[in-house]
């Protein structure tokens, strides 16, 4: 069961046809009215009140537009028209004169001014990895609106893996060196300009584990706590096996 097209600024959509042939296709033409209502004012006299417009339409535009075609005896039957619209919502006044007929005034309003518009509906969307514009309709609109999310997710987690295995890489580097701390400064003070090289033999560190270690400073580096580390490195191995099993189960 779905629902027709919400428009922000509400209004009346005129019959099914047209929402049918958008979902059906990709394209259709969606007939839009303006909320209307009848109200008696004075002596037997009646104005027509709108408190809803169709979507895009401007309002300062469409009252000068009607006041035009008043003016200029296109459109017959109106004494007055006014915008008392305020905080509590629109409500454009519309008189009508003694002798003329509310409905057919309204009927007119309908064809001769933006009261009544045609909204074009062309659900276009990038298909083939974003690469094609194309019409779809909705039932292929939402498999390729979920196969797109799918497609964040994946990338999103990969990504989040490769920092997440980046950063345990390099905590398992500091962890050799904490559990080796005495061994690691002396290497660094008796090394002229090969203490990487020295610190990757010694401990079979990668070149990124040895160049974090020789970037902390001697005192950050006698003061880095095991405990810190440890609790940090296996929160990592939690967040890496979650991702590997995210990337590996559809269903999840």
């Amino acid at each position: 069961h779905v629902h027709g097209p919400d428009f922000p600024t509400k209004g009346i959509i005129m019959g099914r046809r047209g929402i049918r042939a958008a979902y059906a296709t990709g394209r259709g033409h969606i007939t839009v009215r303006a909320r209307t209502e009848f109200e008696d004012f004075g002596r037997d006299r009646t104005r027509i009140i709108v408190t809803e417009l169709p979507y895009q339409v401007n309002k300062r535009q469409l009252i000068a537009n009607i006041a035009t075609q008043v003016r200029e005896k296109r459109l017959e039957g109106i004494s007055d028209l006014r915008d008392e619209s305020d905080r509590n919502g629109m409500r454009i006044v519309i008189e009508i004169k003694k002798d003329a007929n509310a409905q057919v005034v309204l009927n007119k309003l309908y064809t001769q001014s933006a009261m009544q518009t045609t909204f074009a509906v062309n659900m276009l969307a990038l298909v083939n990895n974003q690469s094609q514009p194309k019409i779809l309709s909705l039932r292929n609109i939402l498999d390729e609106y979920i196969a797109f999310q799918e497609e964040i997710i994946i990338r999103r987690t990969r990504y989040d893996l490769k920092k997440a295995m980046e950063r345990s890489h390099l905590l398992e580097g500091l962890l050799i060196a904490q559990a080796n701390i005495d061994e690691v400064i002396k290497i660094i003070r008796n090394s002229y300009d090969d203490a990487k090289e020295n610190l990757m033999a010694r401990f079979s560190l990668s070149e990124i584990q040895a160049s974090a270690i020789l970037e902390m400073r001697l005192k950050a580096l006698q003061g880095l706590e095991e405990e810190k580390l440890r609790a940090e490195y296996d929160a990592l191995q939690e967040r890496i096996k979650y991702y590997n099993e995210l990337l590996a189960s559809e269903s999840m």
